[in-house]
């Protein structure tokens, strides 16, 4: 797991399920990027996908849901797993066949939370409500 989370991690908190980003999710901008390698900017697009595939954090705790994304500009998601009410996932037909898509996390009081392009998102929201359910935390 990468710095962020590990270095954020709570008293009694520990990593029960880490997500990736799905490399598949990048392809308009690497197609982009073959596009316009003759102009010298292809370089920039591919620049561009290794910095979100490889700068992207996500992570179920036992106490919360971590997002954390950029290198140099970082944003960050971190709900309390307790305030969870719904994980969604939207897949396009381009997610679909390469297995990826973008979970949308909603909870109590809090806005929609949406991490974009996440590897096997089925599982990541399965293992989420696994985890809730087993801390005794599920929700209503």
């Amino acid at each position: 797991m990468g710095r962020y989370v590990e270095s954020n991690l709570l008293n009694d908190e520990k990593i029960e399920y880490e997500g990736k980003t799905s490399i598949a999710a990048q392809i308009p901008m690497l197609i982009l990027g073959t596009l316009l390698i003759p102009f010298g900017i292809g370089l920039i697009c591919y620049a561009v996908v290794a910095i979100r595939y490889y700068t992207t954090e996500l992570a179920i705790t036992n106490k919360r849901v971590i997002a954390k994304f950029g290198l140099i500009r970082r944003d960050t998601i971190e709900m309390n797993i307790t305030k969870v009410e719904s994980v969604q996932v939207r897949q396009s037909i381009l997610g679909r066949l390469f297995n990826f898509g973008d979970l949308i996390i909603s909870g109590a009081g809090n806005p929609k939370a949406p991490i974009p392009g996440v590897s096997n998102p089925i599982i990541f929201r399965k293992r989420f409500f696994e985890i809730q359910e087993a801390s005794g935390l599920g929700g209503s």
